[in-house]
């Protein structure tokens, strides 16, 4: 694996940790930001592998488009999608996001990533 995926491929993988470090702290709103990170690192390194290129911007969306993501992982990737803002801003949260993310949400977030690793796992071949 070329040099940068790999850099990306492993940053996402640290991610995904921090994410369980975190939920396992209490620290929620940081867990589901980490998720979040972790998936949009992983998508990224695999548009690197298979588009050839690497992708500006944080949009899982649009990530999960261009590469064209089965429906099980669209769903989980939807709803990681505007995490990257609402986790780390009390304007866009309405609120300070420590006070709007519970261990439900982080949980169903986790999973969620999880889900998406397995399928990003699969396309990779470590």
């Amino acid at each position: 694996m070329r040099e940068e995926i790999n850099n990306w491929w492993k940053q996402a993988n640290a991610d995904i940790k921090s994410a369980e470090n975190s939920f396992n702290a209490g620290d929620y709103y940081l867990s589901v930001f980490m998720c979040q990170q972790a998936v949009e690192k992983g998508l990224k390194s695999l548009c690197l592998l298979k588009l050839k290129r690497s992708i500006p911007g944080h949009s899982l969306i649009y990530l999960g488009k261009l590469l064209k993501v089965p429906s099980m992982v669209w769903k989980d990737i939807q709803s990681l999608n505007p995490e990257y803002i609402t986790t780390r801003y009390p304007d866009v949260a309405n609120a300070a996001p420590v006070d709007i993310y519970n261990e439900e949400i982080a949980k169903s977030h986790l999973q969620e990533a999880k889900r998406v690793f397995i399928w990003l796992k699969q396309q990779i071949k470590e």
